[in-house]
């Protein structure tokens, strides 16, 4: 990673995250609910059987609550959400049983609720058990994404590690990686600067965009 690129990053990151503080609660759940409903009317997701989607903060960024109750209803889904308890910067996915246990999870970090250790008396389900279906989908957040579906997230890593982790994983396929933008956090094409370890998207969705990587080849 050259100093340039990591410096042209944090200030990116900088300059978008104060774009997005300064937004309105209202703005931000209009876009939300545009976004929600694009998601759920794309095939991919109404196909999909395991699908994983983070949880928001309460605000700067695409709100979920409305998603992850949506994919709690579905019969046909298994939800899981990012869990990061170690302290080596891994992240882990495990599931999420219900509406009242969703609604149960303590506020943490930045106001993001976490998911405890068990549910009703037993440990969660982590999508590496071995038992555990294939994870088909990731609803991704992130910072700044770019046309060319490039992705600039918080500056950890969780996402990009988990990706190749779980990809390199035997007998597991890379699920969909669809981001979620407000306006304000897609930029045009080449805005977001990518290292090698860095995952591009497979497709990003705003309030009135979805963007696919056939749009992003021919210049969309």
């Amino acid at each position: 990673m050259s100093i340039v690129q990591s410096t042209n990053k944090r200030v990116l990151r900088k300059a978008i995250t104060t774009t997005l503080r300064e937004l309105s609660q209202s703005d931000i759940q209009s876009q939300s609910l545009a976004i929600a409903e694009k998601v759920l009317s794309l095939p991919a997701f109404q196909q999909c059987k395991t699908v994983s989607c983070y949880l928001s903060m309460p605000a700067a960024e695409v709100q979920t609550t409305s998603l992850i109750l949506n994919i709690l209803r579905d019969l046909g889904k298994t939800l899981f959400v990012p869990s990061i308890t170690s302290s080596d910067g891994n992240m882990d996915f495990v599931r999420v049983y219900t509406e009242e246990d969703y609604r149960s999870f303590p506020s943490g970090l930045w106001g993001i609720p976490e998911p405890t250790p068990e549910w009703s008396s037993k440990k969660r389900q982590s999508i590496f058990d071995a038992d555990c279906n294939n994870l088909d989908l990731i609803l991704v957040p992130g910072v700044a994404f770019d046309q060319s579906l490039s992705r600039l997230g918080h500056g950890k890593g969780y996402y990009d590690r988990f990706i190749t982790s779980y990809s390199s994983s035997t007998g597991r396929s890379k699920p969909l990686l669809v981001a979620l933008a407000l306006e304000q956090q897609l930029l045009e094409h080449g805005q977001v600067p990518m290292f090698d370890h860095d995952w591009k998207m497979d497709m990003i969705i705003t309030p009135d965009k979805v963007i696919t990587a056939a749009q992003a080849q021919d210049g969309y």
